[in-house]
């Protein structure tokens, strides 16, 4: 295996490692500023291919910020390597994850973050949006940088195959594709509104950890796969319901 690294967007790295075995990439992003920040650590046995791709962009040991948007191996897997290697480095998260998980995993302290939150880097910022069971987890959330206008978006469309690493190309079909393998996204009323919220941004690059950073037309994609999921949404509940019987008229 192989860690790619790519400039998706100015000072924001994406580190790319496909692993055959489940026909999938898994990516970290790293915002490099005055305070560098990690976006997902990777699985425990990916550390070293990743810190080595780290390194040629920045010291690991100045890592300031590890973060990662829901408690997940691949997500959070490594968090305590790269504490240890980064003798600064503090885990932020989201409050509800840090209170139900991350006082009790990570070997520091982690730092909470409320919804809509702002961590200053010094030169870039990046705002905490929390999504409960959005795409799946409790603890949900992702990470916007405002002054690229990149959405760290975790695992919301997510694709399999190795595919490039940035694209144009349209991402929901794949994503759709990929949520008929897995399954992995929890459909409920509060899906569709969370991931058009997420458009209201109007982000200019989608940073996937499973699939391409997305450079196309972003909100118009967060809007598609919104309306698929509620249209999947309403599908499910005619298939366990039955069709919602016609309201009688009112009478009088």
């Amino acid at each position: 295996m192989d860690t790619h690294v790519t400039e998706i967007a100015p000072d924001v790295y994406r580190f790319s490692t496909y692993v055959s075995d489940a026909d999938i990439v898994f990516n970290q992003f790293l915002v490099n500023a005055e305070e560098p920040l990690l976006f997902h650590t990777g699985l425990r046995l990916l550390f070293p291919l990743v810190s080595a791709a780290v390194e040629q962009v920045a010291p690991v040991e100045r890592l300031r910020w590890i973060t990662f948007g829901h408690l997940e191996a691949d997500e959070c897997g490594a968090m305590n390597a790269w504490l240890a290697a980064a003798p600064r480095a503090e885990v932020a998260h989201g409050a509800l994850g840090c209170m139900v998980s991350v006082n009790d995993l990570a070997d520091r302290p982690p730092r909470p973050l409320q919804d809509g939150e702002v961590l200053d880097l010094g030169g870039r910022r990046v705002r905490r949006i929390e999504t409960p069971h959005v795409p799946h987890g409790w603890d949900a959330g992702l990470l916007f940088e405002e002054t690229t206008g990149t959405l760290l978006c975790g695992d919301l469309f997510t694709a399999v195959g190795a595919g490039p690493a940035s694209t144009e190309q349209e991402i929901t079909g794949p994503a759709l594709r990929a949520e008929d393998v897995f399954g992995a996204t929890c459909l409920t009323p509060a899906t569709g509104p969370t991931i058009r919220a997420l458009a209201g941004l109007r982000p200019t690059t989608l940073a996937l950890m499973h699939g391409p950073a997305f450079t196309g037309d972003c909100v118009q994609s967060l809007h598609d796969l919104a309306d698929a999921y509620d249209e999947r949404l309403a599908a499910e509940g005619v298939r366990l319901h039955g069709p919602v019987p016609p309201v009688p008229a009112a009478r009088g």
